[in-house]
């Protein structure tokens, strides 16, 4: 839900590797960009990667004392009361670091440790219907992250404008269909085709627009390096990164539990 925004922040910024893509202050006063040129030190990808690395800790951790509230019982798993609440928290954090992203410094740790406590809960539910799951997902989503990275690099998938609007879109409609699927769910409606090998068809659409994600999120970072963005920008980058990662994990589990069914 946020690579939109993240990908809006440096919409008006030179591609990457373009003529005048370094900053200057020419190349800056003639694009539209969320922050403002001056002494601060800026953004470097060093710093974003140490900063997604410290989020991914804090994810981990308390995912780790997540799973351990939940108490497994023969074939299933008690759900904490408390479970939805830490679900909306972290989705708000998400939202007010996507459009103020000054605040992704403090934002960013705290929507770790939120959301990874909401993870642990899901990962231990998914452990105990299906053994074994959520090491698979792990591999899965570092499998597809290190692909994407590599792609990325090489530059054998290239993000330009036209990339960009593709993905973005796919992402809106599939947050409209998350929207639409768990209003239906409070009046009971299920929706039957989201089984099977239909379903499965679905999370495999949805794995692979979380993946190309993970291409404007690279983007972001080199465009916002190039243009020399503020050091606190690190931290968003990271942010947007975390987002994106902690989606394709999600999506993994119901992928994997779908094809094991």
């Amino acid at each position: 839900m946020a690579n939109p925004t993240l990908s809006r922040q440096f919409g008006a910024l030179p591609e990457h590797g373009a003529a005048g893509s370094v900053a200057t202050d020419a190349t800056l006063q003639g694009a539209k960009i969320p922050f403002a040129v001056g002494d601060e030190d800026p953004m470097t990808i060093s710093g974003t990667v140490a900063k997604t690395a410290f989020l991914l800790a804090l994810v981990v951790g308390s995912g780790m004392w997540g799973w351990s509230l939940v108490q497994p019982e023969t074939g299933s798993s008690e759900v904490p009361g408390w479970w939805f609440l830490a679900l909306i928290g972290a989705v708000v954090l998400a939202i007010v670091t996507a459009f103020k992203p000054q605040l992704a410094v403090f934002t960013g740790p705290i929507y770790a440790l939120t959301m990874g406590v909401a993870l642990g809960v899901i990962s231990h539910i998914y452990n105990v219907a299906y053994d074994g799951i959520v090491l698979q997902a792990i591999l899965a989503t570092a499998a597809v992250f290190l692909c994407m990275l590599v792609l990325f690099v090489t530059g054998t998938i290239k993000v330009t404008a036209r990339f960009r609007g593709i993905v973005i879109g796919a992402t809106v409609g599939i947050f409209v269909f998350y929207v639409a699927t768990m209003m239906l769910s409070l009046f009971g409606v299920s929706i039957p085709l989201m089984t099977g090998p239909f379903g499965i068809l679905v999370s495999v659409f949805i794995v692979s627009i979380a993946a190309l994600n993970l291409m404007l999120d690279f983007d972001m970072i080199v465009r916002g390096t190039d243009a020399g963005a503020p050091r606190y920008f690190e931290w968003y980058g990271a942010f947007g990164l975390m987002v994106t990662i902690i989606w394709m994990y999600i999506e993994m589990l119901r992928l994997i539990s779908l094809s094991r069914n």
